[in-house]
């Protein structure tokens, strides 16, 4: 026997999936194979902070500048990746609307109105593992070095082939 509890929990996973597949309208886009690939990015940032605890070294007293410097270039790309990147749509999904493309490898999309209400999105961050986040901030960090050596290898090569 289904209890109230169990019903409404129901009721608010049928929204969700309701909302989830009203996102990208008449266009094609591959949630599930996206939920796959974080899911298994998942198990890769899992398995690299387990290695990382194992190993036992201790936290330094306080950042050093460079770790300061890797943790804003980290948030940054992180920021991108989580709100604009094709493969974390299934994430926006429920919240927004696929609108089309936006620049290279970014989307377009729209908050979905919810009973007069726009949808508001908070990502809360902690740092009680300094030495974890520091590695868990390195992987997105050397993506984000290399989107900003792109242009700059681009334009290299466009003004010494150009002569």
């Amino acid at each position: 026997m289904a209890t109230p509890t169990d019903n409404r929990i129901r009721r608010r996973a049928r929204a969700f999936l309701r909302r989830t597949g009203r996102y990208a309208g008449t266009h094609d886009r591959p949630l599930r194979g996206y939920l796959a690939t974080m899911a298994a990015f998942g198990v890769y940032a899992s398995g690299w902070a387990a290695a990382v605890r194992l190993r036992g070294r201790p936290l330094p007293d306080r950042p050093e500048p460079w770790d300061v410097l890797l943790t804003s270039v980290a948030t940054f790309r992180l920021s991108r990746l989580l709100s604009k990147a094709p493969v974390t749509s299934p994430l926006r999904a429920p919240f927004t609307t696929y609108v089309g493309p936006q620049g290279p490898a970014e989307l377009h999309e729209e908050a979905q109105p919810e009973t007069g209400k726009e949808t508001v999105a908070e990502l809360v961050t902690c740092l009680l593992w300094p030495r974890a986040t520091r590695t868990a901030m390195g992987t997105p960090a050397a993506p984000a070095g290399a989107d900003a050596l792109q242009p700059a290898y681009g334009a290299l090569v466009d003004r010494t082939t150009d002569s």
